[in-house]
């Protein structure tokens, strides 16, 4: 390739011989058969990118013409292009993803100008043309996925995507965003969740021109001393269409409105108590984390994982997070993607310590075989056929670790993870979430642990108050100076959750409102958490505010709207 490289530089000081070479590479696209008669042919889809390394329209227009003559090769010939791609040298490879992201990025904006020309006609289809670049471009990103290239996932992401998206959900018209998630490596994290959002909002009948209609929410009522018991009954009689409607929740005998931190605090506290020692649904494990049983505890319904999983997928559709410390397997297994030893060591870390060891060779095996006993049962089960009678050798001890971490993963849990699966579809109505990545989608769900705190601080809307005033900076010196916890428990008193949602602290604002008491020094805060507003008194003194803030966040329970 290097000297494929050198003509190209040659050549391009050369207009006329440059132009030249452009012509007769039209020509030749014209000619190229989907069969190719044998590897060396194939070389020809290697090489022509780089001679279409010019910013001029005339080569990206090539370019995308030999994307759409690459995706016509039968299947087995674009696995033998996948090999030439994966024997590149890493600088070779790059550049091949820059080319085709270039041609992807126009692709996009010619879309986009085309709307802008005919109308919302041409929101309904991408056509084969079109396609053809980011097709190739996925197929790149799978092939650095594959062999390790190590190509930032940052330069195959196409951010014109983002425009489409706004464009399309004016209209509601999510036809060509939902074509393009057949290509998610062209999705940063922003737009897979403005993707997400549109998509939940579409479903609810939320419609950016307000004057359509008034969508329909789903009145979510329950008593906070029965909250599990009431939820379950809220679910098990809901319909399916209940579940493309927006969550509004009330608390018998509370006042608050809904405005999103009344339904957050739903979630919140349904976490809290199915993690409780009390509860026994899930198995909880020293590294904090819980994991499914091998059945239902028999005290429990029958349906608890189906409804578990219900609840998960009505706060990703709701966009409120459901704090339950899940591993990353989980997030792994809803994407359909594998979990590996490495979370097997984050559930386990002992057990998953000397797997590994086992793997490096590190430790005497000479009695281990392929079975497994569970530590709340005496039964032994096999890890494959006859089992107890196959010791763990050197040439079989990836198999015997594998065979491990699939049974513990999904084995050992296939009924509770498919009951779950199953209600985590009907709960998130919405299909998007797909192209997540594992992590991201767990931030989503479980919501960011770690926060920014000066950023809150910057976020924050005043009334009746400025940024100046002796209380406000009293309040963020008192602030400042908690520890992390009294922090969290700040964020509970405010929004019903001790967790910032998974789009970060930068779209999360709330205000400060002057309390306006004849004797503030004698007054706690207080929350109107239907607009996440904090009301605070003028107090007189630093020492004062931090005792009434301390109270306060507290002694915290129930919503009220003042």
């Amino acid at each position: 390739m290097s000297e494929v490289k050198h003509f190209y530089e040659k050549i391009s000081k050369n207009q006329t011989v440059y132009q030249e070479v452009q012509m007769e590479i039209r020509n030749l696209l014209e000619s190229l058969s989907s069969s190719p008669i044998s590897p060396e042919n194939f070389r020809v889809y290697l090489i022509l990118p780089f001679l279409l390394r010019g910013e001029d329209e005339g080569s990206v227009l090539s370019l995308i013409v030999l994307a759409e003559t690459i995706m016509k090769l039968q299947p087995e010939d674009l696995q033998t292009l996948e090999c030439l791609w994966s024997n590149l040298e890493t600088s070779f490879f790059k550049e091949l993803v820059i080319l085709y992201q270039r041609a992807s990025q126009e692709i996009l904006l010619s879309f986009v100008q085309e709307f802008n020309a005919t109308g919302p006609s041409r929101l309904y289809n991408l056509d084969p043309v079109e396609t053809g670049s980011l097709q190739i471009l996925q197929m790149l990103y799978q092939v650095n996925s594959r062999t390790g290239f190590g190509v930032h996932e940052s330069i195959f992401q196409v951010h014109e995507v983002r425009e489409i998206i706004n464009i399309c959900s004016f209209f509601n018209i999510l036809i060509v965003p939902q074509m393009l998630t057949n290509y998610p490596c062209i999705f940063d994290k922003e737009n897979k969740i403005c993707l997400h959002i549109t998509e939940c909002r579409a479903l609810a009948g939320f419609f950016i021109i307000p004057f359509i209609r008034i969508p329909e929410k789903w009145n979510f009522c329950v008593r906070r001393e029965c909250l599990l018991q009431d939820m379950w009954e809220n679910l098990k009689s809901a319909s399916n269409q209940d579940f493309r409607k927006k969550l509004k929740v009330s608390f018998v005998g509370e006042a608050g409105m809904d405005g999103g931190a009344v339904s957050q605090e739903l979630f919140s506290v349904a976490a809290r108590t199915l993690c409780q020692p009390s509860t026994v649904t899930f198995c909880r494990f020293t590294s904090g984390l819980v994991w499914f049983p091998r059945q239902a505890p028999s005290c429990e319904d029958e349906d608890i994982f189906l409804l578990i999983g219900t609840l998960c997928g009505m706060a990703l559709f709701n966009e409120r997070t459901v704090p339950l410390p899940f591993p990353r397997a989980l997030y792994k297994k809803l994407l359909g993607l594998a979990p590996t030893l490495e979370d097997l060591e984050e559930l386990l870390p002992t057990l998953g310590r000397n797997l590994r060891r086992t793997l490096n060779g590190e430790s005497d095996d000479s009695d281990l075989n392929f079975t497994i006993m569970e530590e709340d049962s005496t039964d032994v089960f096999e890890l494959k056929e006859n089992g107890a009678n196959i010791p763990v050798t050197e040439d079989n001890r990836k198999e015997y670790v594998d065979l491990y971490v699939n049974y513990k993963f999904n084995k050992s849990v296939q009924k509770p993870f498919e009951d779950f699966m199953q209600g985590f579809l009907r709960g998130c109505p919405a299909r998007n979430w797909k192209i997540f990545f594992p992590e991201e989608l767990q931030v989503l769900l479980q919501g960011q642990p770690t926060f920014d705190w000066h950023l809150l601080e910057k976020n924050v809307i005043y009334t009746q108050y400025t940024e100046s005033d002796q209380t406000i900076r009293n309040f963020w010196t008192v602030f400042h100076e908690l520890p992390e916890e009294k922090k969290k428990m700040f964020l509970v008193f405010l929004s019903g959750s001790d967790r910032i949602s998974g789009y970060g602290l930068e779209p999360f604002r709330f205000c400060i409102a002057d309390a306006q008491k004849e004797n503030p020094d004698k007054s706690s805060p207080s929350v109107i958490t239907c607009t996440l507003t904090l009301l605070l008194p003028r107090y007189s003194r630093k020492k004062i505010l931090k005792k009434k803030l301390l109270y306060a966040i507290e002694h915290n329970e129930g919503f009220g709207c003042e």
